[in-house]
């Protein structure tokens, strides 16, 4: 898939890649989806890939409010650093162990609505001008959009299609 390159495919590619990851889940059993993937993966189900993509998407908001406010965001998350990532996404996994599969998929689409309504608040320049916002340094919004939405539902997708082969 192609990396956007403006806010109309920013818009189109991550609905595309969402919707594509939604529609294989939905073509699974409800056994399926509750079934734990073979041994070498962290996220050891749908649950915890969705749960991933949630809690992701809850770290963009923070940056944007604490970085659009003039502070500079503790990214990815205060107490990690990007070369940490790992024992974040660690983090992220231990702390939604107790969800239930319904939830994550509900506290996803909650937090997808949110992210689509914030890129369609911002015009392309906004969104795609490198060096705009003084919190993204030497990129743009966009680029951390990306990360957040599409290319993390593209990676969500390959990995469960992966792993139910």
């Amino acid at each position: 898939m192609a990396r956007p390159k403006n806010k109309t495919d920013l818009v189109s590619i991550s609905n595309e890649n969402y919707n594509n990851l939604l529609e294989l889940i939905e073509q699974l059993s409800v056994e399926e989806q509750h079934k734990d993937f073979p041994e070498g993966t962290m996220n050891r189900n749908i649950r915890d890939v969705l749960t991933h993509l949630h809690y992701w998407h809850l770290l963009f908001f923070n940056w944007y409010q604490v970085g659009m406010s003039g502070e500079k965001p503790d990214m990815p998350q205060k107490g990690y650093t990007w070369k940490t990532t790992p024992e974040l996404n660690k983090w992220i996994w231990e702390k939604y162990q107790d969800t239930p599969l319904d939830k994550a998929k509900s506290d996803l689409n909650e937090s997808f609505q949110k992210i689509q309504e914030l890129i369609n608040n911002h015009t392309n320049e906004e969104l795609f001008e490198k060096k705009r916002y003084k919190w993204t340094n030497t990129t743009s919004l966009g680029a951390y959009l990306i990360s957040a939405t599409s290319s993390h539902y593209d990676w969500a997708y390959k990995l469960i299609k992966k792993v139910r082969k």
